[in-house]
């Protein structure tokens, strides 16, 4: 480390072989794991946590307090897992009362100019492309892909394996194993290829299709669908965190094949 053009608070704990270039300002209240980078001009405030052979670009700010006008300054946090890269100017706020921290899980890819509300927690694997924006309480799930321009509502989940395609509104949960496009948001089938390249089976993807089908495509109301999916097919892991998703969705599902 040892930049002198760089402000480290004496309060922060820096492991020793962090690599913190010029003109970067790392505040009270902070620790930084091994391995880390942390690129010029960028602003880490109280309350981060960053793992271990991160790397953050310039312009990045990491734990500013939450663009929430209830917050009073409470103790919160931002976490930040392992090998997670978080690209230029990308801001992400620490978290209110409702959960005390925002979380980005290990090995997540954070394009340039994302920004991560407070109380936000997204799982491992997950990679969100430009000016991709999540509001306040959302969960997200493992190995999610939000491409460009893609805009979450406060509350919203997103399941695991699941893709939403560019420039989506998300204003209902997103199931997981799905992709999602259209407007309003509509299921448009299962994310096949993401499924096949993180090595589920050709066996394992054709029963996350056929309770989609049921879900989405015999014209059954959820509550129906739910039904036939447990009394039906063969109680799996997947059909079982399809089933749950739905059960424990807050705002309701994104709706199914949309025609204009």
């Amino acid at each position: 480390m040892n930049q002198p053009l760089a402000y480290v608070h004496p309060g922060a704990k820096i492991a020793k072989n962090v690599v913190i270039e010029p003109f970067t300002t790392i505040h009270n209240n902070v620790v930084i794991g091994e391995g880390t980078w942390i690129g010029s001009n960028v602003t880490i405030m109280e309350g981060a946590r960053i793992g271990k052979n991160c790397s953050i670009f310039p312009g990045a700010v990491i734990s500013a307090v939450p663009q929430d006008k209830k917050f009073s300054d409470e103790d919160t946090i931002t976490e930040i897992g392992d090998n997670t890269t978080i690209r230029e100017c990308v801001t992400i706020n620490r978290g209110t009362t409702d959960k005390m921290k925002t979380s980005i899980g290990k090995n997540c890819w954070i394009m340039a100019y994302c920004h991560i509300a407070h109380d936000c927690i997204v799982g491992d694997n997950c990679i969100f492309s430009n000016n991709s924006t999540l509001a306040g309480h959302i969960t997200v799930g493992n190995h999610v892909v939000l491409a460009g321009m893609a805009a979450v509502q406060q509350f919203c989940s997103i399941g695991n394996h699941a893709f939403v395609t560019g420039g989506s509104l998300v204003r209902k949960d997103v199931p997981p194993f799905v992709k999602a496009a259209r407007e309003p948001l509509s299921y448009v089938g299962i994310n096949s290829i993401g499924l096949r390249r993180r090595g589920f089976s050709t066996e394992k993807i054709r029963e996350v299709q056929n309770i989609y089908r049921i879900l989405y495509q015999k014209n059954y109301n959820n509550t129906q669908a739910l039904a036939i999916i447990e009394a039906e097919m063969e109680a799996t892991p997947e059909r079982d965190e399809v089933l749950e998703f739905i059960k424990n969705s807050q705002r309701g599902i994104m709706k199914g094949y949309f025609s204009n």
